[in-house]
C-alpha cells in the first residue's frame, strides 16, 4: 500500500480536530457555536459521492406489528442486493427500516437484529483504523488510525471526536484492564504498553528470549488474574505505512504476559499469522483469527480455537470456523465474543456484500452479517449498556445497536 499522506500533528492529547485535519482552539467558540461545529464536522467526516444506483427499500408494514415482526422478516440472502446504494452523506435520506444492511442469514441471529436500528457512521477521514476499545469510565471509544500514527477518542455523550494520543507508536490494538489502565499494541516500537493512571508508560513486553518481537498486534485481558494475552504476527514491520520496515526475527506466536509477575510466556505458535484475539464468555476457550494467508499461501483463512487449561495454557487448536461464504473467502481480524458465545468477526478483503462483519454462533455456523461500504479491520461492544457494536472500517468508524451485549468489558 502506498501513503497517500500522513497528518503533520503536534504531539498532544485530546486537541480537537476539524473535518480537514487542523486544528482550532475550542476555547474560542461559544458553546452553542461549538456544539453545532461538532455535529456539521461528524456530518463532513461520513460524507461520500453518491453512487450511481438506487436504494432498496424494504416493504412497508404497519407501526403495530413493526417492533415485534422487523427482524425476522429482514432475512435474506447472503449478497442480498445488486448494488451497493448506501449513502452514510450528510444529504442522504434515512435508511428504511429494519436496516437492509444487517442481514440474517440464519434464524439465531434474528433476535439480535434491533427492527429501529439503523448502521451510523461516526467518523471519517482515517488511513486504516483499528483497535476499537470501550472506555466505560469515561464513556468514550479510543481507537488507532496506524498510518497517521494516532490514537482517536470518540465522546459518547455528544460523539465528538479528537486525537487522543500523537504519537502513539503506530498502535493497532487498544484495550482495557480490569483497573481501567489502556494497554496497546505498538506496530512502531514493537512493544505492548500499558497507560498509567498518572499518564506514564509501563513497558509490559517488548522481547520474546532475547529478541525483537515482530509487532504486536491484538491483546485481551483475563478478569481472573489479569493476565494480558496478545498476538504478534508482524505486518507493522512488513511496511514502513504502518511501522517500521524491519526483519521478522521470530515466528509468529500468541503469547500471555502474567500481571503479578510481568513474566512471558509464548502460549502457541500453531498459526500462521495470528491477528485478532478474544475468550469466549466463560473465559474456557481463546479464539485468534488466522490471516497468515497474506504472506503464506498455504494458511487457512479460518479462525481457530482452543481450550484454555488451568487459565495460563492452550490445548485442542482447531477450526472454529471458515471465512468462506459462497465460494469466496477473505479474512477475519479483530473479533469479539458477546454474552451467548455468539463471536463477532470484522471481515474483508473480498468486496461489495461480503466486507463488514459476519457473525458466528458457538458451533461456528454463520448465521448473520452485517455488511459495510469498506473492509472492516476491528469491532468492540461499548456504550453505556454495551450493546452497541462499534466497527472500524478502514477510513470510517461505524456503530450499530444491537439486542446481545459484550462478553468482554471491551
Amino acid at each position: 500500500m502506498k501513503n497517500q499522506g500522513s497528518m503533520n500533528l503536534p504531539e498532544m492529547v485530546g486537541t480537537e480536530s476539524s473535518s480537514k485535519g487542523l486544528f482550532q482552539d475550542p476555547l474560542c467558540r461559544p458553546q452553542a457555536e461549538r456544539s453545532a461545529a461538532r455535529r456539521n464536522e461528524a456530518s463532513r467526516r461520513c460524507s461520500r459521492p453518491k453512487p450511481g444506483w438506487g436504494f432498496e427499500t424494504a416493504p412497508k408494514v404497519g407501526r403495530r406489528s413493526f417492533l415485534a415482526t422487523a427482524a425476522a422478516a429482514a432475512s435474506t440472502v447472503a449478497f442480498g442486493r445488486d448494488g451497493f446504494g448506501r449513502d452514510y452523506g450528510p444529504n442522504a435520506p434515512p435508511v428504511r427500516y429494519p436496516d437492509p444492511d444487517v442481514v440474517v442469514l440464519d434464524q439465531r441471529f434474528a433476535k439480535y437484529k434491533l427492527g429501529n436500528s439503523p448502521i451510523q457512521c461516526l467518523h471519517r477521514g482515517t488511513l486504516w483504523a483499528e483497535g476499537t476499545a470501550w472506555c466505560g469510565v469515561g464513556r468514550y471509544l479510543v481507537w488507532s488510525d496506524i498510518p497517521n500514527n494516532v490514537q482517536l477518542r470518540w465522546l459518547e455523550e455528544d460523539g465528538h471526536v479528537s486525537v487522543f494520543r500523537h504519537p502513539s507508536g503506530n498502535s493497532n490494538g487498544n484495550t482495557f484492564d480490569f483497573q481501567g489502565r489502556q494497554i496497546s499494541c505498538e506496530h512502531g516500537n514493537r512493544r505492548v504498553v500499558r497507560y498509567e493512571h498518572d499518564g506514564s508508560i509501563t513497558v509490559l513486553a517488548d522481547k520474546w528470549q532475547g529478541k525483537p518481537f515482530n509487532a504486536p498486534n491484538d491483546a485481551v485481558v483475563h478478569p481472573n488474574d489479569g493476565a494480558i494475552w496478545f498476538t504478534d504476527p508482524g505486518y507493522g514491520s512488513l511496511m514502513n505505512y504502518e511501522g517500521k520496515k524491519g526483519t521478522l526475527h521470530i515466528k509468529e506466536a500468541v503469547y500471555r504476559i502474567d500481571a503479578q509477575s510481568g513474566s512471558l510466556d509464548m502460549v502457541t505458535d500453531e498459526i500462521y499469522k495470528p491477528n485478532g484475539i478474544c475468550f469466549s464468555p466463560d473465559y474456557k476457550k481463546l479464539y485468534v483469527a488466522e490471516t497468515g494467508a497474506s504472506h503464506y499461501p498455504q494458511a487457512p483463512k479460518n479462525i481457530k480455537v482452543w481450550d484454555i487449561v488451568d487459565g495460563v495454557k492452550l490445548a485442542g487448536g482447531r477450526e472454529f470456523t471458515s471465512m468462506e461464504m459462497d465460494g469466496k473467502a477473505g479474512f477475519a481480524d479483530g473479533i469479539r465474543a458477546d454474552v451467548d458465545g455468539n463471536v463477532w468477526a470484522s471481515a474483508g478483503w473480498v468486496g461489495e456484500g461480503y466486507d463488514g462483519v459476519h457473525i458466528f454462533a458457538p458451533n461456528g455456523d454463520r448465521i448473520g452479517k452485517i455488511v459495510l461500504p469498506e473492509i472492516c479491520g476491528n469491532v468492540c461492544f461499548g456504550g453505556t449498556k454495551r450493546n452497541r457494536l462499534f466497527m472500524a472500517g478502514s477510513q470510517s468508524l461505524y456503530a450499530v445497536y444491537v439486542e446481545t451485549q459484550g462478553a468482554h468489558i471491551t
